[in-house]
């Protein structure tokens, strides 16, 4: 991504990508000037403070009648749920049921389990897309302090967790969403991913190439772990030259860079339980080429354990689901 391309903001001015940091940081403190979240009760974002710390003590905070709107037995079908645009309860963040502190524990939460990077640009993309953090929703499943309990936020283009590893050889707790609705690529939160998807691509050899470029793409919800019996498209890792999968390596580290450390530890376990790097394919796909650019803006990360698709056109819905097949 051209890290200096200007970006466009609500207000219609544009603002230079280098400066995107601190764009996302005045974000965030105009929704807590606005009201809706209270810098007072802000945690120091440090290693001891956890997601799943906050998630508990949000929880001790909930009233009968709040657990009532947002508490869900662990096993609930709507944990489960993969859509890019839904509401996992009936209230919002910005509704009159919680508090200002409240509010700020579910955005401590969300600090908690990405990057910094990762956080300013969903701060945008929520603010882009829907309005701000206030118009998502979010449940908690099981009771914080037990073997298994998960926060889960969704809205437009995003189901975020965090369940500090409760559920078993998942990683980020099941799968998650992210997207963007900017439809100019160039201007999409998450084009940079596409950029670097493709400089594999690029890498390849014409007959590696043939293998990898696919006509159609398959349906973008389709993201249900296979293991090791499964069949996966595009061309295979273990195809590729030291070289080419250094190039894969780094990829990968792109793409899980807005996520916490801690997720990302676990992604790269549960990848080299199944096999590995050289256990993956990778495919791009030619249908919804956007400008006929030959940059392929649908592509998809596969192996027993891990699938990561992202449909870039006509803007950005992503999918991942990283785990071990029970």
């Amino acid at each position: 991504m051209n890290m200096n391309r200007p970006e466009t903001r609500r207000d219609g001015q544009r603002v230079a990508r280098r400066d995107f940091v601190k764009l996302g940081g005045a974000v965030a403190a105009g929704v807590a000037s606005a009201g809706l979240f209270d810098p007072r009760f802000a945690h120091a974002a440090t290693s001891q403070t956890s997601a799943e710390t906050v998630v508990a003590e949000l929880y001790a905070s909930l009233s009968d009648k709040q657990k009532k709107a947002i508490w869900r037995p662990f096993d609930h079908q709507t944990r489960r749920r993969i859509n890019p645009n839904w509401h996992v309860t009936d209230v919002v963040i910005g509704d009159d049921l919680f508090s200002k502190k409240q509010r700020t524990l579910i955005d401590q939460i969300v600090r908690n389990i990405t990057s910094k990077d990762g956080y300013d640009r969903l701060i945008q993309q929520m603010d882009e897309d829907d309005g701000g953090m206030e118009n998502y929703s979010v449940a908690i499943f099981g009771e914080p302090g037990t073997d298994q309990f998960q926060f889960e936020m969704t809205g437009r283009h995003l189901t975020m967790r965090a369940d500090g590893n409760r559920v078993d050889k998942a990683a980020f707790g099941g799968p998650i969403v992210y997207g963007h609705g900017e439809e100019n690529p160039s201007d999409n939160l998450f084009f940079y991913q596409t950029q670097k998807t493709n400089e594999v691509f690029q890498a390849l050899d014409p007959g590696q190439a043939e293998a990898a470029l696919l006509k159609q793409a398959p349906r973008e919800t389709a993201v249900q772990l296979q293991g090791a019996g499964g069949k996966f498209p595009g061309i295979a890792v273990n195809k590729l030259s030291s070289d080419q999968k250094e190039l894969v390596e780094s990829t990968l580290k792109v793409l899980l860079a807005p996520y916490r450390e801690e997720d990302v530890d676990e992604v790269m376990a549960i990848l080299k339980s199944s096999g590995g790097l050289d256990q993956l394919h990778m495919a791009f796909y030619q249908d919804e080429d956007l400008d006929d650019d030959k940059v392929w803006d649908i592509w998809r990360v596969e192996g027993p354990s891990l699938v990561w698709h992202f449909r870039g056109a006509p803007h950005v819905h992503a999918y991942i689901n990283i785990g071990v097949k029970s």
